[in-house]
């Protein structure tokens, strides 16, 4: 068995798409499936259900596929840690989060320490983000909401109060607070389901007896605050994610705590580099001074 035909396999049993596969794994489809045939000859059993042009994991292919993750994950960890030891000031963090409105000055004071780590960053829906923790395939996530799972460590760093924001002239605009009841007829610009903020919203305008409409919905939270200004909507908007536009007044919520909890996640099986610890230090830091603040 060769580290190759591991790697060709988990990218067949994610996608079961042999054709996807090779494209994303830059090879031919050929020279793929004959790996991952050589690969089911060597361990005696067939890993897939082969359907028309499709592949399809069996249970022989679903248990190999637990056992396989684990394995390079591992190997992974190593070369990660290795590589830590030998030249830390030139190390990688991988993150992924869910909101991005204190990401630029989070990393902006981890720089100041660390000004030759590279980083990867993903905005991500919820979802997105638990499948990458659970492959340890990122350092940590910021994430609204907590996610709490097996294997991943889960900090609440912040409670972020959730603001109305509306246009000057709106017929809202010259108050500073607005209950949800006034709130039921209006145009809503959000993020779409499945991001933190979206989500807690909706649960909470459901349970006093409405769905905001909403008439634009994106995968750019700092696009919202534009279109509030523009007047094609109103917005409920994160107080990190405050945007001093002169013409937009944000108004708090009366008799509901509509707040997020911002949280730092970790895989606890992952290898945490010394630059990773020193980001999770800047984030702590970072938050502790804003809730001082508040």
């Amino acid at each position: 068995m060769e580290l190759l035909q591991l790697h060709y396999f988990l990218a067949v049993a994610r996608l079961e798409h042999v054709t996807e596969a090779a494209r994303n794994l830059h090879v031919t489809q050929s020279s793929l499936s004959k790996t991952i045939q050589r690969l089911e000859e060597d361990l005696g059993v067939a890993l897939f259900d082969r359907v028309g042009r499709k592949l399809r994991l069996n249970e022989f292919g679903s248990r190999f596929l637990h056992r396989a993750e684990r394995a390079l994950f591992e190997l992974e960890q190593g070369k990660q840690e290795l590589s830590d030891l030998s030249n830390p000031e030139y190390s990688k963090l991988k993150l992924a989060v869910t909101t991005a409105s204190t990401l630029p000055n989070i990393l902006r004071e981890f720089r100041k320490k660390h000004p030759y780590i590279h980083f990867h960053v993903q905005m991500l829906t919820t979802q997105e983000m638990i499948k990458l923790l659970d492959r340890g395939e990122v350092d940590f996530c910021l994430s609204s909401p907590p996610i709490k799972a097996d294997n991943i460590e889960c900090q609440i760093v912040f409670v972020d109060p959730i603001l109305v924001a509306v246009p000057n002239g709106h017929r809202l605009a010259d108050r500073s607070s607005v209950s949800l009841a006034e709130l039921k007829d209006e145009s809503f610009v959000g993020v779409k389901r499945g991001y933190g903020t979206r989500d807690v919203v909706d649960s909470i305008c459901k349970s006093v007896g409405f769905l905001p409409t909403y008439v634009y919905e994106g995968d750019e939270p700092a696009r919202l605050t534009a279109l509030v200004e523009a007047g094609i909507g109103v917005a409920f908007i994160p107080s990190t994610a405050w945007n001093s536009r002169e013409n937009i007044k944000y108004l708090k919520v009366e008799n509901h705590e509509l707040v997020r909890e911002i949280a730092l996640l970790w895989n606890t099986n992952r290898y945490i580099s010394r630059a990773a610890l020193d980001f999770r230090e800047v984030v702590e830091e970072y938050f502790g001074a804003l809730s001082k603040q508040a």
